[in-house]
């Protein structure tokens, strides 16, 4: 740029030259003059440019060096990538747990809807099949009352039952016969004598 203003300004120098050839001296080099001042003045503005271009350059390529690498960029799309392939991944998860979760509860209260009708028939079939109370009545067997025999001593003594006496275990201490214990004191259930209670032992001794 520079050598076609300096080509430029050596052309006009050699018009100026042959054009003041008519005109006087000092008139032919004053024009040379200003035309040398041009010409150092177009210089010294190309220089400023040329200056101004080379900071240009070196700002662009501070820029370059501070944007990160195509690598580091391919990688942070790798990551962005992965953490959306977890997250959807997390959401089919999630779905499929809850449709499982709701089936799973649809089926057992089918399961419990079938088995109350299933109950609620079979006591509605025992109902049915169960005779009246008035009739279980009639036919159940009057109870027989329990005889006791009276042949047993009318001696003998009074003996407080102990933890753990049954009636054959006393009828051995006392000597006396288990049935005559039981025919005295007319004992309903044998098995359930307490302690402390007093029973009368004919015979006993």
């Amino acid at each position: 740029m520079r050598g076609r203003f300096y080509t430029s300004g050596r052309t006009l120098v050699c018009a100026v030259v042959f054009s003041s050839m008519a005109l006087p001296r000092t008139r032919a080099q004053a024009e040379v003059a200003d035309l040398k001042e041009d010409v150092h003045g177009l210089s010294q503005r190309v220089n400023e440019l040329t200056l101004r271009v080379e900071q240009l350059e070196h700002d662009n390529a501070d820029l370059r060096s501070k944007l990160p690498k195509a690598e580091d960029n391919r990688d942070m799309v790798t990551a962005a990538q992965l953490n959306g392939a977890v997250a959807n991944l997390n959401a089919a998860v999630a779905a499929a747990v809850s449709a499982s979760r709701a089936e799973i509860l649809q089926q057992v209260a089918s399961q419990m809807e079938v088995l109350a009708k299933q109950t609620n028939a079979a006591l509605d079939s025992i109902a049915k099949s169960a005779p009246p109370p008035q009739v279980r009545a009639a036919s159940s067997p009057p109870a027989q009352k329990q005889a006791f025999g009276d042949s047993y001593p009318k001696e003998g003594i009074s003996y407080t039952v102990a933890k753990g006496d049954t009636v054959g275990l006393i009828a051995r201490k006392t000597g006396a016969k288990a049935q005559d214990i039981i025919d005295a004191n007319k004992l309903l259930d044998p098995s359930r004598i307490q302690a402390g209670q007093v029973l009368f032992v004919p015979g006993g001794k």
